[in-house]
This record gives structure tokens, sequence and C-alpha cells, in this order.
């Protein structure tokens, strides 16, 4: 005779609750003062006013003050003169208390007024009915990583400099030597168009490894930008891209930007056409402006109106064109940023046209 184990009983409610819960377990392990424990980030609680309240040691190893020093402080004096005269801590405590929390990176003052470059987070906290009562300041110096980067930029420029001067001077050369031949030397022309990618080039290298360049606005030629475009998206074929008229129009704007926009145009020529690529850069009334022209497939009519919208790839794609149809969207993205205008005109059949326009750099200064 087969016997049936008992099965096993159901816990009951007495019994589960006796049960501890793991989080509650975790909470009881951690002790009081684990935050005098970390050592490798500054954690600094404030109230909801921006008043220190909370101060661990790795606070004082890297701000140096001592807790006796800096509690009731507020903790803008940590920042510079100029950040403070911007409202720059009152503003990231605003930006924490609407969104939950913040982040910033940048340079930071300790108590004996050396600066150090920090990653800061400010997290807001808050009680049961939602209503901020404070917040949690997490802060990590990051000086010696800043200073190894600004030491591998200022190295690549440097190169990009070097690179820049005796091209520059071939450049010139390049030009004597034109007024002695025709105008129209195909080897000349080579010799000019190889010496532009080169400047064009060593000038996106030195975009590339200027912070300020990467944050905001600087004073450009659209020819220049037009040619690292160039430089980037057909590195070494001369034979595919024609310059025409390209005038050094003055623009102040996103450099590194701008250049993407131009190469997406470019891309989208050099996939839809086998012809050459005209290029050309020049003045008009809305500002300075960069044309492509290919005389490939086209866009169809019917597409030109929506063409720049995200996700619209145009009826006339296929499969092996490859894409998802965002690459136009970015370039309006782009130049509307700018408060430009993009202009696209195409025949099926014939090739495209797309114009890019910007406000010229005194136009952006007079406004």
């Amino acid at each position: 005779m087969t016997t049936v184990p008992d099965e096993p009983t159901a816990p009951t409610a007495a019994r589960a609750a006796e049960a501890p819960h793991p989080l509650a377990s975790i909470r009881r392990s951690i002790p009081r003062d684990w935050d005098d424990q970390v050592d490798l980030f500054a954690i600094v609680k404030l109230d909801g006013g921006g008043f220190v309240r909370g101060w661990n040691h790795g606070a004082e190893r890297i701000k140096g003050y001592t807790e006796d020093e800096i509690i009731g402080s507020h903790f803008s004096r940590f920042y510079r003169a100029e950040a403070q005269r911007r409202g720059l801590p009152d503003q990231l405590l605003a930006a924490a208390q609407r969104d939950g929390h913040v982040e910033d990176t940048g340079w930071r003052v300790r108590r004996d007024g050396t600066e150090f470059w920090a990653r800061v987070t400010i997290s807001a906290i808050r009680n049961g009915e939602g209503q901020v009562q404070g917040f949690v300041k997490i802060v990590r110096d990051l000086t010696s990583e800043k200073q190894a980067a600004d030491e591998r930029a200022a190295l690549r420029r440097t190169f990009a400099h070097d690179l820049l001067s005796p091209v520059t001077a071939l450049r010139g050369y390049l030009d004597l030597i034109g007024e002695e031949l025709p105008p129209d030397h195909r080897l000349l022309r080579l010799a000019g168009e190889a010496s532009d990618h080169i400047i064009a080039m060593a000038q996106a290298l030195m975009s590339d490894v200027d912070s300020t360049a990467e944050r905001g606005r600087r004073r450009a030629t659209l020819d220049l930008i037009a040619r690292g475009a160039v430089a980037v998206v057909l590195p070494g074929d001369l034979g595919r891209v024609r310059f025409g008229q390209m005038d050094a129009v003055a623009i102040l704007g996103d450099v590194l930007g701008l250049r993407r926009a131009i190469a997406n145009v470019l891309e989208n020529a050099a996939k839809y056409s086998d012809d050459v690529i005209e290029v050309d850069a020049f003045e008009t009334d809305e500002g300075a402006a960069v044309r492509v022209r290919d005389h490939g497939r086209g866009i169809h009519p019917d597409d030109l109106a929506s063409i720049t919208q995200e996700g619209h790839r145009g009826r006339l794609a296929d499969d092996g064109d490859g894409g998802r149809g965002i690459g136009l969207a970015s370039v309006q993205q782009i130049v509307s940023a700018h408060g430009g205008t993009l202009r696209i005109r195409s025949t099926l059949g014939e090739g495209t046209t797309v114009v890019l326009s910007i406000p010229r750099a005194d136009d952006e200064a007079a406004g």
C-alpha cells in the first residue's frame, strides 16, 4: 500500500506576519552613519532654502570645510562669484524641485579658494504629501579626469594648428601658380581641392577639440563648414564633388551642428545619385547659404511638402537605400534653430537641389 505524504500546511496569517520583510532587514542592517563612511563622494544635505544641514567626511575631504564650519551656510558659497551672480545655485534647486533631480558639471570652489571640476546631482526630498522638505546633493571631484582630457585636447589642437599652417601656405602657392596657368587647368584644380580638403579637416579637428564650440555658437565662415562636411562624408573622393562659388560669408552658429546638417544633405546626394555633386556657398538677401545639387533620381512631387518630417522617406526610397527618414528632419531642426530656412527643389530623374540659408554673423549681432 502506497502512502501519500501529508501536504504542507499553508502558513497562517500570524506566522506570515512574523516573517521579517527583506527590505526592513536591509534597512536595519545599514548603520545610521552610513553617509559618513563614504569619502569618495561629498554628500551634502540641504533644507528647503538651500542651507547646509548635513555634511559627510567626503564633503569635508573634497570641499575643505569641517562640519562645524559649514552647517547653516547657504550652499551657494561653493560656486564661483560669476555663477552666483547668474543665480545658478537657485536655478538648480528650482529644477530639482520641479523635476525631482538635476545634474550639473562645472567648476566649484573649495574652502581655501582653489577650484575643482565637479559633477553634481541634487535630488529633492519630499514628505508623504509630496512637499519638498529639503535636498540631497552628491558631488564627485573629477578634476584629474578634466585635466587629462584637456591635455589630450590641447595635443590634438596643436596637431591641427601645425597641420593648418603649412597647408594654408601651400594653398597660397597654388593660387600664385594659377596666375601663370589657364584657369581650367585640371591638375591645378585637383591640387587646390585637395588642399582645401586638408584645410577643412584641420578646421573640423580644431572645432571638435574646442570645448567652447561644443557648448555654444562661434563665428565661422559657411564655406569652410561646407568643405568640412565634404571631408567627413566623401574623404579623398575629390572627383565626386565639384566646388563652385565658395564665398567666405561669416556666420555665428553651432559649427558642429551646421556641419552635421550639410553632411546629411551630402549623404543623401551621394546615396541617390552617381554623378558629380555640386556644392556652392554664397551670400543672399537672407544671409549665408549653402547649396548642394545632385543629378540623381529626385524626389516625388507629392513628397516635397513632407520629406523633412521625421520618419518620412518618400515613395521613391527602397530598402536597399538604408536610412530611417531622420536625416532631413535633423537638417530642418538645425537650420530652424539658427533662424534659417531649408528649401528643396527636385525634378524626377534629373536631381535634387537643397539650399540651407542662415543669418549672417552681422545680422545675428544686430538682432
